[in-house]
């Protein structure tokens, strides 16, 4: 299933694991400032309703 790599086989591997790392942390930063955002959007949508 995987190609012969030759000499090459640790610097293609270490480019995919550092893909797949950086990818999680994209998701992960994506959705941790999603969830903060809703807060604070849900938090003003409250001072707007006392404030009415």
């Amino acid at each position: 299933m995987m190609p012969d790599l030759g000499k090459y086989t640790v610097t293609v591997l270490g480019s995919y694991a550092a893909t797949l790392v950086l990818l999680a942390a994209l998701v992960a930063l994506t959705l941790w400032r999603g969830a903060r955002v809703k807060r604070a959007l849900e938090a003003q949508e409250k001072r707007m309703k006392d404030n009415v």
